[in-house]
């Protein structure tokens, strides 16, 4: 069987304590995972400093290029997996088996993590806003006639990692070239990924003793976080209230990702429906950035009967199926919540799950070992109904009739909005709307990024301070 050992500062190390990842539908081992615990991460990060040392001793262009060669390694080569190996074929069929993700979605996954890998350097130059970085290498450096000077935050970035979708990942690729090291906590369900891409930084010439890689419980993460200065969780409303405020966390929470229809495009809601139905469609839903919640002044009941025609029809289909939609819940009872929170906001006066119809054996698909929720649509007569501010991990989205002017005061905190209007003055209030963090204008699908524009806040601010700096040669 698969053995994952965890990774200390490049070295390998199995642990006594054992956990078996296993499919989500048959319950058959797939792999067994070394466990970490929070004594060993408390020692190793006595050595954090390390990490950054050895990067630093690295050229930064040399660096770029070697995650460049990861692109390659990670889409295409057969790499190290504990005491054997792993194709690209067989890193798909692992990963769908323990995370429930179609395989079509986790090549998708794939093709999107190597974008951000073999454009690396576009990325960093977005990320620096054009800074020379050997600037961040040095500490110091003039730049236009003017002396500049940065300093790390911390020698390593802590990550506690999730598993509902490779995506997150793409988070941690640019940290490398910074000359930081990586601590890694991988999500219980998906191991693949941060071990996948650490063997092919690794392989491409990346210093082991750069990256960590802990896999484990809650007690891991939480001296992830504890021992490094700087790290990024990811987690629901509950992780984003725990850590609101701590400077050394950066919490990546539910996105809350919207639709807004101008009084000028409401009218037009037609020829927007596309690009509705794959805002909340695309990797079952799974993302942040998925859209779950479409805002119109009017309307509402039409829109929300189109995208049910569209969404409403799909059922489970097998991981290996080209046009599989849904992702297995595979924490047992999840789904089962899910359903019953929806279940009992449906009560609320002008609350309507307009894709009932298409649900004649009920929204919940439940398996012996795992569950599935169908795509879910929900008019709400208002902004005031709690169902409008809901946001859930499959395909679900509430039409919300609100006027325009009511919009941005009513839509609550927004991870990605997508606004269709030529309305210069609703664009203006768009773009000085602090709930609102990446703004679309235009047909632009709330699931596309520009790799070029930072992601819930930009990585190298958090990781580096400027600072005042003067020098006598």
């Amino acid at each position: 069987m698969i053995h994952f050992p965890a990774l200390r500062w490049g070295e390998p190390y199995r642990s006594l304590d054992i956990d078996k990842v296993v499919h989500f539908d048959t319950g058959e081992p797939v792999a067994e995972v070394s466990q970490a615990n929070a004594g060993i991460v408390a020692r190793d990060m006595k050595k954090a400093v390390r990490a950054r040392e050895v990067l630093r001793e690295v050229p930064v262009a040399d660096l770029v290029a070697m995650v460049k060669k990861a692109a390659e390694l990670f889409s295409s080569a057969e790499l190290p997996l504990g005491d054997g190996s792993q194709t690209p074929d067989e890193f798909v069929r692992q990963q769908s088996a323990t995370t429930g993700l179609p395989e079509h979605m986790c090549r998708m996954n794939i093709e999107k993590l190597c974008y951000v890998l073999d454009h690396i350097d576009d990325i960093l130059v977005s990320l620096t806003r054009r800074l020379d970085p050997e600037i961040l290498s040095r500490g110091y450096g003039e730049e236009d006639g003017v002396m500049r000077s940065y300093q790390a935050t911390a020698p390593v970035l802590g990550m506690v990692l999730p598993s509902n979708s490779p995506g997150v990942h793409s988070l941690w690729l640019p940290i490398i070239p910074l000359q930081i090291g990586l601590v890694l906590k991988p999500g219980p369900q998906e191991p693949w990924t941060p071990w996948r891409m650490t063997q092919a930084f690794l392989q491409a010439g990346v210093p082991g003793e750069a990256i960590s890689l802990y896999p484990g419980l809650g007690d891991v993460g939480a001296a992830v976080l504890n021992n490094c200065q700087r790290s990024l969780i990811f987690g629901g409303t509950a992780t984003v209230e725990q850590y609101d405020g701590n400077p050394g966390v950066q919490v990546h929470g539910p996105g809350f990702s919207k639709i807004l229809l101008g009084d000028d495009e409401a009218d037009n809601w037609e020829q927007y429906v596309d690009l509705m139905v794959d805002s909340v469609l695309v990797n079952s839903g799974r993302s942040c950035i998925n859209c779950s919640g479409i805002w119109t002044p009017r309307h509402g009941k039409l829109i929300a009967a189109a995208i049910a025609e569209r969404l409403g029809p799909i059922t489970p289909l097998p991981p290996d199926d080209p046009d599989a939609a849904l992702a297995a819940f595979t924490v047992p009872g999840q789904a089962k919540a899910i359903s019953g929170d929806i279940d009992a906001a449906l009560g609320e006066a002008g609350v309507e799950e307009v894709t009932a119809a298409y649900h004649s054996e009920g929204r919940l698909v439940s398996r012996e070992r795992c569950d599935y929720v169908r795509p879910t649509v929900v008019f709400c007569s208002s902004p005031d109904a709690a169902m409008s501010k809901k946001e859930y991990m499959f395909p679900f989205v509430t039409v919300v009739e609100c006027e325009q002017q009511k919009m941005i005061g009513s839509i609550g905190s927004t991870l990605v909005a997508t606004a269709l209007t030529n309305d210069e003055v609703f664009r203006r209030e768009l773009l000085d709307a602090r709930n609102i963090d990446r703004l679309n204008l235009g047909p632009v699908p709330t699931i596309k990024l520009n790799w070029l524009q930072p992601h819930e806040g930009n990585i190298v601010d958090f990781l580096f301070r400027p600072r005042a700096f003067q020098m006598v040669s």
